[in-house]
């Protein structure tokens, strides 16, 4: 039996939500609709052309009920009819200049409420309630997931070294029970990058999805003709895309336009999903040695990648 403290926390949650949205006013939105009512008008407007056979699947409506609704909107000049000639006991609705009308008012009205009760959450807040927000969808309805947007790569921003310490050292504590120690050692290089940045020798990138920061890496000019590739870190939501490679494949690129002859990395032994990475893009290990640097013992690696002779991903 589910605990009734659990049970109790998820009416409170619907409680809480249903008056954000103001779901309990005699008019939805300041219109003269019901909540229901604008649902319907919004399918109608979104599909532009459906069965009332299907809007009562989907929506999970009374026949009578939505009947009489539909009665409204075309009295009200919103919908047109005709018979559905996949089935004689039902219509096949398309919506009117008119109704669109009414469907972009209410989306704009929509839009506009929730602008408002974001306007003092901050970006990193949104991100956190927009992540939240896909995983109820996820997991009360898995087969509404949606395909996942695609990864953009792009130069880091302003904020960008403040979530990379963070992620890496939460992350890294959760998954290998690594210390304040690694923080500090992160915290490190993303300040010595920023104090000493060349456009010209040095890179950052940053991997989103849906505006959410999801990977990193960069390239530091180590001197002597060596660029060393630096915390290199994917969010687990995007892992098992390819896009450590990717990332890892844009420091090798940008290395060798840069003039640097080498390539250059240290790495712990417990991360084997991006040691794996280098040895496929043509990284030799060098060296290694133990440590326990971060609390638990690990085997530090040292590896490097002469660029001449790197393995790329076939273009």
């Amino acid at each position: 039996m589910t605990d009734p403290a659990f049970l109790d926390t998820v009416r409170a949650f619907n409680r809480f939500y249903t008056n954000k949205l103001g779901l309990l006013a005699k008019g939805y939105l300041d219109s003269p609709y019901t909540l229901t009512e604008a649902r319907i008008l919004y399918e109608m407007g979104a599909r532009r052309r459906v069965s009332a056979t299907e809007l009562n699947y989907d929506l999970g409506l009374d026949p009578a009920y939505l009947s009489r609704v539909l009665k409204k909107f075309r009295e009200a000049g919103f919908i047109d009819s005709q018979p559905d000639p996949a089935d004689k006991r039902s219509q096949v609705l398309t919506i009117t200049a008119e109704g669109r009308a009414e469907y972009e008012m209410l989306g704009e009205r929509s839009r506009r409420q929730i602008e408002n009760d974001l306007g003092n959450v901050d970006e990193s807040n949104r991100e956190k309630l927009i992540g939240s927000m896909q995983a109820i969808r996820m997991i009360l309805d898995p087969k509404s997931a949606v395909p996942s947007p695609p990864v953009v790569i792009r130069s880091h921003q302003i904020g960008d070294m403040g979530w990379l310490i963070e992620a890496q050292a939460a992350a890294y504590a959760r998954e290998y029970g690594w210390n304040e120690k690694f923080e500090g050692l992160v915290a490190e290089v993303a300040g010595k990058f920023i104090a000493h940045f060349n456009p010209e020798r040095e890179r950052c990138w940053i991997a989103e999805r849906s505006g959410r920061r999801v990977g990193s890496v960069l390239v530091a000019d180590g001197g002597d003709g060596v660029a060393k590739l630096r915390l290199l870190y994917l969010d687990p939501a995007a892992r098992g895309l390819g896009l450590g490679r990717t990332l890892v494949e844009q420091c090798i690129k940008f290395s060798t336009l840069a003039g640097y002859r080498k390539l250059s990395l240290w790495t712990n032994d417990v991360l084997s999903a991006a040691i794996h990475i280098y040895e496929k893009t043509g990284f030799r290990l060098v060296s290694e040695e133990r440590h326990a640097m971060f609390g638990p013992e690990c085997t530090g690696q040292t590896w490097e990648l002469e660029l001449g002779e790197a393995k790329l991903s076939a273009a």
